[in-house]
């Protein structure tokens, strides 16, 4: 049930946890008693500059130029951190990371493979000696159209030593979305591949490379990474990686201002193109540092694995976990290609320590039966973490009856947008089915009503009031803020709008239940889309259920409409729909039984798994598909179609549906 506590912390939690280690060390130092993460966190949030002033030094992250200042304001918009240090987030991984196996790489194309800390260091010489031959230095962009394999991480560190600045998208993704996003940094140089895997199906992006580069006016160079076939030619007007990267090189690394870029992120907006994120070289460091090494308790010694493209966030995360002195695990081509166990089998195999998954793998696995505990020597595993959209209870409780009961399980939420997370788990705080457990250490969160007012036990808007290291200050390009500011700052001002719908409930957890604007309100009830489907997961007949709030003008409610995805043989009859009405009528309300239902034969995902409820909802309302969503970044672009033929023919009142 929603709230039930699955696993509490050991007893000895203080004393075995970093996150335990750090509380005491402020103890300590500033002679206050805290006695529980409650305590720990009100102080972390009333004396934000002590808390990240602790947090750097206890986590070792050294300047090479001491700050001024902590923090200039808590206006969160305003905020500047460590104002006058300098440092090199490149350099915080080689000092770092472990001393032999670094990289644990699982792929369609080579299989498995290690890389130590000797390979990677040498790998990063090379790539970095040829970067400054070809005048790549401080502030320059470097873009990759690569997948998730150690060349990628070798890439992106040796641009960070430079003070450069990185962007990079899956090759998964078409020639539009990739150009959407990197002509807005206008790249001096790109690296790409020449194809991938997966699903054991090669694909081919050649083509693709060329038209990217064509697209690019910025570019003076185009680097050919071989990875699907290593015997194919370089392109014409293209050098070959192996051609460029050939030397070694002396490993140094650029001091640059805290807040000096390291990477350029991507998060599609509602409307125009995608929004692109700056990150500093002292930000993600720091909240990485929080969040791995504090909230997950991953240390030296453990093995972190999380699949991702280089598309998703989490790639970063990823990388930044050899800044707590973890090995990595990166793994390319389809995550259930080699079974939907795959990667429970990894776990035994590798000794990993932390296993992250999204949100849909984790409930892919429940509704496939497949018992991940009995199958499987998990000894290893200490902490789950789960992310990408709202984790129902059932998943919560699957995770700890078919996996592991002894272990730390996080679901945490955050973004692209502030390159890590607010709320999750934590080692000192138990777990409750359904919810987040805690809001992070060093940052205020909350739920707030139309009006900016603290809400408990019902539906806000997720707002954060202190600012994070990690908060942008502008989107690329974006001068003066003004792009940011309308974004995450003009419902309320002063205050970060994550644009999330949570539940905060006494005890501290909470639920993100989705995004605020695809909430759906009903005379004045406001229910998320996921309640909605914890209600019609439960049906046998309903394998993926898609739900919007469409206001079209013609009624001051609006329309719920309610898209379905049936388990073979089902058929949406005046029987079946009864059943859903009902159901949802008691389960939800009866205001927000739908309008309108229909069956579809798939539901428009991210690669990640997301439903695409708002870009659906705007297609619905009228908006042209192609300004709303990108069909590069989707999983499945052709799932798209039959909502826009539905909208189409909603304008035209032709073939009206029930």
């Amino acid at each position: 049930m929603d709230g039930d506590v699955l696993w509490t912390p050991a007893p000895d939690a203080r004393e075995a946890t970093r996150m335990g280690q750090l509380l005491t060390t402020v103890e300590a130092k500033y002679g206050v008693d805290l006695p529980d993460y409650n305590a720990f966190w009100a102080w972390s949030v009333d004396h934000i500059e002590d808390f990240y002033a602790e947090l750097a030094e206890f986590c070792d992250v050294r300047f090479d130029s001491q700050p001024d200042q902590v923090l200039t304001t808590r206006r969160v918009p305003d905020a500047v951190w460590f104002p006058g240090a300098t440092l090199n987030y490149a350099e915080h991984i080689f000092r770092c990371m472990p001393d032999d196996v670094v990289i644990q790489a699982i792929s369609e194309v080579r299989g498995n493979h290690e890389v130590t800390a000797a390979e990677l260091r040498e790998m990063v010489g090379r790539v970095r000696a040829g970067l400054v031959e070809l005048g790549i230095g401080k502030g320059d962009r470097v873009a990759g159209y690569l997948p998730h394999i150690p060349e990628t991480i070798a890439a992106f560190l040796a641009v960070a030593s430079l003070g450069a600045i990185w962007s990079v998208c899956p090759p998964e993704f078409g020639v539009n979305s990739v150009v959407d996003r990197l002509s807005q940094v206008e790249p001096k140089l790109l690296i790409a591949i020449d194809g991938y895997r997966f699903g054991g199906k090669d694909f081919d992006r050649t083509s693709h490379v060329a038209d990217i580069r064509a697209a690019l006016p910025s570019l003076e160079t185009a680097i050919w990474l071989p990875y699907l076939d290593e015997s194919a030619a370089t392109p014409p007007e293209m050098m070959a990686w192996n051609d460029v990267f050939s030397t070694s090189g002396p490993m140094a690394f650029e001091s640059v201002p805290f807040d000096h870029p390291l990477y350029v992120l991507f998060t599609s907006g509602t409307t125009g193109l995608p929004k692109a994120v700056p990150h500093s070289h002292g930000g993600p460091l720091l909240e990485h540092h929080k969040w791995l090494g504090m909230q997950a308790d991953l240390g030296p010694g453990d093995r972190f694995f999380w699949f991702t493209t280089t598309g998703w966030v989490v790639w970063n995360i990823t990388v930044s976990a050899l800044t707590m002195g973890a090995s990595i695990v990166v793994m390319d081509g389809s995550p259930t290609a080699f079974g939907l166990d795959k990667q429970w089998e990894l776990v035994q195999d590798l000794g990993v320590t932390h296993l992250g998954a999204s949100t849909a793998y984790v409930l892919a696995c429940k509704d496939a039966g497949i018992h991940p505990g009995r199958d499987f020597d998990l000894s290893s595993l200490r902490v789950g973490m789960v992310g990408g959209s709202p984790f129902p209870p059932d998943g919560w409780e699957w995770w700890y009856r078919e996996v592991k009961e002894d272990i730390l399980v996080g679901c945490s939420s955050g973004g692209t947008d502030v390159a890590g997370t607010f709320i999750g788990g934590s080692p000192l705080v138990p777990v409750y089915s359904g919810r987040q457990a805690c809001v992070y250490l060093g940052v205020r969160v909350e739920a707030w009503d139309e009006v900016g007012h603290p809400v408990i036990g019902v539906p806000g808007e997720l707002v954060v009031t202190t600012p994070l290291p990690s908060m942008p200050k502008a989107l690329w390009g974006d001068a003066g803020g003004t792009r940011l500011r309308e974004t995450y700052y003009a419902n309320f001002p002063e205050v970060w709008d994550q644009q999330d719908w949570v539940i905060f409930y006494d005890n501290g957890s909470c639920s993100v239940i989705g995004r605020s604007d695809a909430t759906l309100n009903r005379a004045g009830v406001r229910l998320g889309p996921s309640e909605y489907y914890t209600v019609l997961d439960a049906l046998p007949q309903v394998r993926e259920a898609l739900v919007v709030h469409v206001q079209t003008g013609t009624s001051k409610d609006g329309e719920l409409m309610l898209f379905l995805v049936l388990e073979d043989g089902a058929v949406l009859d005046e029987e079946l729909l009864a059943v859903i009405r009902a159901q949802l009528s008691s389960r939800l309300s009866p205001r927000h039984v739908p309008d309108v239902v229909q069956a579809v034969p798939d539901l428009p995902k991210t690669l990640t798994g997301k439903r695409l409820e708002v870009p659906v909802r705007r297609i619905l309302e009228g908006a042209d598909p192609d300004t709303v969503t990108s069909r590069g970044t989707l999983a499945n672009p052709a799932a798209l179609d039959p909502f826009i033929t539905i909208a189409q023919e909603r304008s035209g009142l032709v073939n009206p549906r029930r």
